[in-house]
């Protein structure tokens, strides 16, 4: 029996001891036989929890661990022996009842953090020639050709080998809609295959896939339990010698030994032990859903104290990739015209911009024709026929060459002059028609994100990358931030971090393997993984699990109200019990009213943290649409924290 059942059953045994014994207290003492008494029902509802609390601590001093729900043991104990059965079977009520109390929050807190293990890809269907074989997902090997069905797991990473495909990639990043891939575009293992049957071929073995990485980054934080929970813990070591010398004195002041006992019964301390752990499974909860995984308790409180916040660029504050900026067209020129012909030609080329120049027609749904008569010039651009016009694309030199510069194109030209980005002209039939500038741009919400930090409290922002200083300055003054570390190694990196530590606690956001060793040494380190599970991520002690970089606020924001919450939660619990203790200390209260109080202190202190699960900012849940048989929305990862089961 697991010991949540067993404490539901301890609890319904208890009202119905407290109940039978009740309804002898009101019969007829006639009508009962003379050995048959409430005090006897009242004491068999009470002993089953004390001696599962008796075994409990037991236990946890042998491991090293001491709590003070011995207080709600000693409580019990001295009613029974004060022969205060009723006081002690409401106090076992009550106990019990918190328990199976904490028991629903820990899982309201933990429905969206569930299934992950289980949802793991299990099987491949893997071609060999012309035959296709199931196996376990554990046996697929690099190079191998993998089938995937509709509505089934993509087995593990991998390239796509036909043409297109759909993939629903939200128990993965959270995005709400399927994405559509092409020949040649990687795959990631956990994504759902949306469309009709797709080939593949694998670059990677299951355990060392995306999903399989997700799954070690929360498997880590199973363990991990707060720094803050654990001065709980210690705090509440105080309590017991306290709540012991409180009792002690008010017995000898009055004499009357139920004084003390109602003081004891007052002082079972469950506001203590839960009101932390039930509110940082609700924050985890909370930041699960808006797609950020925290490894466990200790991330969230540390992330909660940030104070200085730096940034690699490449990847993170920039898009990390050549994207189209601008777009300057002849006069009479139709931007959509020239680009088709762009696309078009640069389908012959092994150019490093043909992908970006191809994803870019893809997305604004450009008609693309074969290009005939293509002569490419390495290094200078290439030239051919498309739709019967004579189309020239490349470098300056090699498509303007010493002509004079229209007009319409100064602006341009004056405009990244010497900036780190890469022009493409277009010709056709001899007279420029266009030019495409490409670089790295940055994030849209990169500025939107830096200035909410700073509303946030953060005092002091650094981007620390190994781009060069003229290509990293313009984003630095772009995003307004106190200082621009370029040219950085990993080892200079990680310097920067401990040089910035000791002006306050550091949050360390970075996505390539070069930032890994930052993210480790930072007080918090945040990754950014949209691209798929690296080593950044399994460094890190935060993941973004989506392209948003607005998130990293977000989870600033979560982590904060939940760290106030935990902590309104147990000065809240511990004042209103310590103002109760004193009532009873003075003979304000008796045991069985006691019991009572102190149970609504446990119900108001847990609701309380229930409230660190949802937030007044919160966005509607993305990336859930409905696959048959699967559960996108409670699969996006599960983090239990290490808290101890009993109240």
């Amino acid at each position: 029996m697991s010991e949540s059942l067993l404490r539901r059953v301890l609890l319904a045994l208890a009202v119905l001891a407290l109940a039978g014994g009740l309804g002898l207290a009101l019969s007829a003492p006639a009508a009962r036989p003379s050995w048959l008494s409430p005090e006897l029902f009242w004491t068999a509802g009470t002993l089953p929890v004390v001696l599962l609390l008796a075994g409990s601590i037991v236990r946890d001093l042998m491991i090293g661990r001491f709590g003070v729900d011995a207080i709600a043991l000693v409580s019990m104990s001295a009613a029974l022996l004060l022969d205060q059965s009723l006081a002690a079977v409401i106090v076992a009520i009550m106990y019990s009842g918190g328990s199976v109390l904490e028991d629903f929050a820990r899982g309201r807190a933990e429905r969206n953090l569930s299934l992950l293990a289980d949802r793991s890809p299990r099987t491949a269907h893997r071609r060999t020639g012309s035959r296709l074989e199931t196996i376990p997902a554990a046996q697929v090997r690099v190079g191998d050709e993998l089938v995937v069905k509709a509505g089934e797991l993509v087995p593990a990473d991998g390239v796509l080998l036909d043409g297109e495909a759909a993939l629903d990639e939200a128990a993965v990043t959270g995005e709400p809609l399927p994405a559509l891939r092409r020949a040649g575009d990687p795959l990631r293992s956990g994504t759902v295959n949306a469309g009709d049957v797709l080939r593949m071929r694998a670059t990677a073995t299951a355990d060392m896939s995306t999903y399989a990485g997700i799954v070690r980054m929360v498997a880590a934080a199973q363990t991990a339990k707060a720094p803050f929970i654990r001065m709980a813990d210690r705090f509440a070591l105080f309590l017991l010698p306290v709540t012991l010398l409180v009792a002690g004195g008010a017995w000898l002041a009055s004499g009357n030994v139920v004084r003390a006992l109602a003081v004891l019964v007052v002082a079972t301390p469950c506001p203590l032990i839960l009101a932390a752990p039930v509110a940082f499974l609700g924050g985890i909860s909370r930041a699960a859903r808006q797609g950020v995984l925290m490894k466990g308790g200790a991330a969230l409180e540390a992330l909660a104290k940030v104070e200085i916040a730096i940034f690699d660029k490449t990847g993170t504050l920039t898009h990390g990739g050549a994207e189209l900026i601008e777009q300057d067209i002849a006069p009479g020129r139709s931007g959509e015209e020239v680009l088709a012909l762009l696309a078009s030609l640069e389908q012959a080329s092994h150019h490093v911009l043909t992908d970006s120049i191809l994803a870019v027609a893809r997305a604004r749904g450009v008609p693309l024709d074969e290009p005939h008569a293509v002569a490419e010039q390495r290094g200078a651009g290439l030239e051919g026929t498309v739709r019967g016009a004579r189309v020239r694309v490349g470098s300056r030199s090699y498509v303007v060459g010493r002509k004079v510069t229209p007009l319409w194109l100064e602006p341009g030209e004056r405009r990244y002059a010497g900036q780190p980005v890469l022009r493409v002209y277009v010709a056709i039939d001899g007279r420029l028609a266009g030019v495409f500038t490409f670089g790295d741009a940055i994030r849209a919400d990169a500025r939107e994100t830096v200035e909410t930090l700073r509303r946030q409290g953060l005092r002091r922002f650094v981007i620390l990358t190994g781009d060069d200083g003229h290509a990293s300055r313009r984003v630095a003054e772009r995003l307004g931030v106190d200082e621009l570390v370029a040219d950085a190694t990993p080892a200079q990196k990680l310097a920067v971090v401990a040089d910035e530590m000791r002006r306050g606690p550091v949050m360390m956001v970075g996505d390539g393997i070069n930032d890994a060793p930052a993210l480790a040494a930072a007080s918090v380190g945040i990754a950014m993984t949209a691209r798929g599970v690296s080593a950044s991520s399994e460094a890190a002690d935060v993941v973004i699990l989506k392209t948003r970089l607005g998130l990293i606020s977000e989870a600033v924001s979560i982590a904060r109200r939940t760290r106030g919450i935990a902590l309104q939660s147990i000065v809240a619990g511990l004042v209103l019990s310590a103002l109760g203790m004193a009532a009873a200390a003075f003979g304000y209260i008796d045991p069985i009213a006691g019991a009572f109080i102190q149970e609504a202190i446990d119900v108001a202190v847990i609701f309380n943290a229930l409230r660190a699960i949802s937030g007044p900012e919160d966005r509607p849940a993305v990336g859930m649409a409905p696959v048959p048989g699967v559960d996108l929305r409670a699969e996006l990862t599960r983090v239990k924290a290490s808290v101890p089961p009993q109240a």
